[in-house]
């Protein structure tokens, strides 16, 4: 038993010397010092010897075994890295991660899906990336119309090809697919070379709303408007109707919203007007409906484009929308 207890010592102390990662040093211990290790089975055979023999192996055996663990401590000392100015040091606890939250131009659209669902529209998608046709042309912006220049986004290397300058590519696509009646609602992100300030960006939000039947009017579009705005703001928010021009909808409206931020004194936002353009919109052209597959002397409808960027702002009191893209988390931790 003693001769074995040798042999364990010296091949143990020779495997130990050439370890040089975390993974073999942890064989190296189920080798010798695991449940079926070397040590561990001369230990359980100590009760078969004589009695003459047991108390010298016992000792010998116990001696090997804390010699072998104090090994096993000073290697992993020697293998775990040094820290330094340019090393991490594992043996430090972890950071917890934080707990994520929604952005709030997210939360927004949310609101506004909710608050749309309520009046009966339901959501759909469109692409990003989009024709010019249904862009403009389709949209009744024929090539070289002057309309295009305030709705200049960015085109692909593709001539046809570019990023959509407003969600209102939507209303062809949605009204090809489903026909009519309808009642939809689609968010999504718009591009435009507008120069950026406190409420424009080359990026921004937008959710287009539009509702194709029999009988609707531009009652129907402005009762649609205040009550997101009620839904939204609650029944003290104040809106405001301005005549605009649209190339996609005849008559068009501007709807202007009385500034949170400031509460209609004046600022960045609202460009010390204390009103900030929310939802423009109108009654769907004519063109515009033949061109979504709709028959105009048969069916009317309304359509809009909110800012859902401005919303966001207004609900908490942002006063500029640059401050939603900077990805600064000591902003974005506030809501």
């Amino acid at each position: 038993m003693l001769r074995t207890l040798q042999r364990i010592e010296r091949e143990a102390s020779e495997a130990l010397a050439i370890v040089e990662s975390g993974e073999q040093l942890g064989r190296w211990q189920s080798d010798y010092l695991g449940r079926n290790g070397s040590l561990t089975t001369v230990l359980r055979r100590l009760g078969s010897l004589p009695a003459e023999q047991r108390p010298l192996a016992g000792k010998r055996a116990n001696e090997l075994k804390r010699q072998l663990h104090a090994a096993l401590e000073e290697k992993r000392q020697n293998l775990r890295p040094e820290v330094g100015r340019d090393a991490a040091d594992v043996s430090l606890p972890g950071r917890p991660p934080g707990a994520g939250r929604l952005h709030p131009v997210t939360t927004t659209i949310r609101r506004m899906k909710a608050a749309f669902g309520q009046m009966g529209f339901q959501v759909f998608e469109g692409p990003d990336v989009e024709t010019d046709a249904h862009n403009f042309t389709l949209l009744n912006f024929p090539p070289y119309h002057p309309a295009r220049d305030s709705y200049d986004t960015f085109y692909t290397t593709q001539p046809d090809i570019l990023l959509r300058s407003h969600t209102s590519p939507a209303q062809i696509r949605v009204m090809r697919t489903t026909g009519v009646p309808l009642r939809a609602v689609v968010p999504g992100a718009c591009y435009r070379s507008d120069p950026p300030d406190a409420s424009h960006n080359v990026m921004f939000y937008q959710m287009e709303g539009f509702a194709v039947g029999t009988n609707i009017r531009m009652g129907d579009l402005l009762g649609a408007i205040r009550g997101l705005a009620r839904m939204l703001f609650g029944e003290e928010s104040r809106v405001r109707f301005r005549g605009h021009y649209f190339p996609f909808t005849e008559p068009s409206i501007e709807t202007d919203l009385r500034c949170t931020v400031c509460g209609g004194s004046g600022c960045r936002l609202c460009k010390n007007s204390g009103w900030v353009e929310v939802v423009p919109g109108g009654m769907i052209h004519p063109n515009v409906l033949r061109n979504g597959g709709i028959d105009p002397s048969r069916y009317s409808g309304f359509a809009f484009g909110a800012g859902v960027d401005r919303m966001a702002a207004l609900w908490y009191r942002i006063p500029d929308i640059r401050l939603l893209y900077e990805n600064d988390l000591r902003f974005l931790e506030q809501f």
